[in-house]
């Protein structure tokens, strides 16, 4: 089973390659439904090529899953040349009318059907496979008794399905919630996800079932208190609203029984940290399924789904309806912060210059002081034992340590302990003292860094390339929701 993974960006696209998906998404500039992603311009195409050259074997599928008005394929015919320098394997679309152009302009591309276009059908399948499509995403609603019924009615066919992240309420996430409420469309990529704002229920003093199927209950946005949304309980209970988040991490085997051939991951708008620790559970997952590792080699990296940022979880639609209706509050959450990214090791002759270029830096700190009219110098020298953090000191050899590129988002300080993630290993507590940092720019240690102050980190651990960084949140609270906004 073929893993399929979010990548909002370059960098977010390089995580998802480097922590095991086969395959990642991606939008292009307007005709992605994640217009708020960074999504992918300008000469990145360049960057792209290199990243899929260093892994050979992964997929570059391309969302062009918007519903196109008259202008947007203009738009896009126009910006063909440029569309054609990317590596792209296959494009993902929802709008019959891309069908041609796709088939037309890029003909060693494969055609995959959005999740958006809700294909829940043989029949639908197979016309799709009659127009020329690989792949349908099936739409959501599907059941794995559908799915499988699906795949043997279409054998030929691929059968991609959403297996992780959120869901909006709308069918096959075609939702108008948003454009009614403030003009942004989804299906243009513009979505404000107004299903997770805070809302009041407004009610007439009536008995609760009486209540529920008389039409009377409203909904009332906190932000917009003169608009009213009606609420209407049928036989079958509605959900409204802010659904839970999609795992099917526990129900693979179900997946590829049912005919499943590829499970992708919802998430190009999301972080680093859950590109990289959702895509490595899942391939572990998938590895352990496919009898390549352990269940016990495989468990340890999918309990961390629980130190990912998201709300109560689903099966959806898979099982039972009834799953996917029940609704949930809150934002999602997680206990640790990313603070840190860490690239390549330094060479031995870099290490080398970066100790000789602190040598020099402090040795001409103080021959400067020495240098100072006696007065100046003694003053100095008060303001520098008043201050000790304005010494300067060249950072000392370490036997068997390791010099790593390091890129700090949030502010760290040695005094901290750190931990670890990679591709390969779960967590490694790091304790203050076992970590240090150089400032790259004089050689000089530094007891602290944040965004835009370029260091070396140096560790006695030896360190895959692009681990992250984590520390524990220290306003987290177990079962505590916190709000943190839009």
């Amino acid at each position: 089973m073929e893993l399929v993974a979010p990548a909002g960006n370059l960098e977010k696209l390089t995580y998802a390659y480097e922590y095991g998906a086969d395959a990642a998404y991606i939008g292009l500039k307007r005709f992605s439904l994640r217009v708020k992603a960074d999504n992918f311009y300008e000469d990145e195409y360049k960057k792209i090529i290199e990243l899929k050259n260093n892994h050979p074997g992964k997929k570059l599928f391309c969302a062009l899953n918007i519903t196109f008005h008259n202008k947007d394929i203009q738009q896009f015919i126009s910006e063909i040349d440029y569309f054609k320098e990317y590596p792209i394997d296959s494009f993902i679309v929802q709008d019959i009318g891309m069908v041609r152009l796709i088939q037309k302009y890029f003909p060693k591309a494969a055609l995959h059907l959005s999740t958006q276009a809700n294909c829940i059908n043989s029949e639908a399948v197979k016309m799709y496979r009659d127009l020329g499509f690989k792949r349908v995403v099936l739409g959501r609603e599907a059941s794995l008794a559908e799915i499988r019924q699906i795949k043997d009615a279409v054998p030929e066919m691929e059968l991609e399905v959403f297996g992780h992240g959120a869901m909006c309420v709308s069918y096959s996430g075609r939702c108008l919630l948003s454009a009614y409420m403030n003009g942004r469309s989804a299906n243009g990529g513009f979505c404000s996800h107004s299903c997770r704002w805070d809302y009041d229920l407004l009610s007439t003093p009536n008995g609760a079932k009486k209540l529920a199927e008389s039409g009377e209950l409203v909904l009332r946005e906190h932000q917009r208190p003169d608009e009213y949304f009606p609420v209407f309980e049928g036989e079958n209970f509605t959900a409204i609203l802010s659904s839970k988040d999609l795992c099917m991490i526990d129900h693979l085997d179900d997946m590829k029984k049912a005919g499943v051939d590829s499970l992708k991951i919802e998430g190009r708008m999301k972080s680093i940290y859950y590109v990289a620790l959702v895509t490595r559970a899942y391939r572990k997952a998938i590895d352990a399924l496919e009898g390549k590792i352990s269940v016990e080699q495989a468990k340890p990296f999918i309990d961390e789904l629980e130190n990912v940022s998201h709300r109560e979880c689903t099966t959806g639609f898979y099982y039972r309806r009834e799953d996917a209706d029940k609704t949930t509050v809150g934002a999602s959450d997680s206990k640790y912060i990313l603070v840190a990214q860490i690239h390549n090791a330094l060479s031995k002759t870099e290490q080398d210059d970066l100790y000789n270029l602190g040598q020099k830096t402090q040795t001409d700190f103080y021959a400067e002081i020495e240098a100072m009219h006696p007065s100046a110098k003694v003053a100095r020298l008060k303001d520098l034992e008043i201050n000790p953090e304005k010494k300067v000191f060249a950072f000392e050899k370490q036997d068997g340590w390791f010099m790593y590129n390091f890129t700090a988002l949030n502010k760290i300080d040695t005094s901290m302990d750190l931990e670890f993630v990679s591709s390969d290993c779960v967590s490694q507590v790091v304790k203050k003292g076992e970590w240090k940092l150089i400032n790259f720019e004089d050689g000089t240690s530094t007891d602290w860094t944040c965004n835009g102050h370029p260091v070396v980190l140096y560790t006695k651990y030896q360190l895959q390339n692009n681990t992250l960084v984590r520390i524990l949140d220290p306003e987290y609270q177990e079962g505590v929701i916190r709000n943190h906004g839009r």
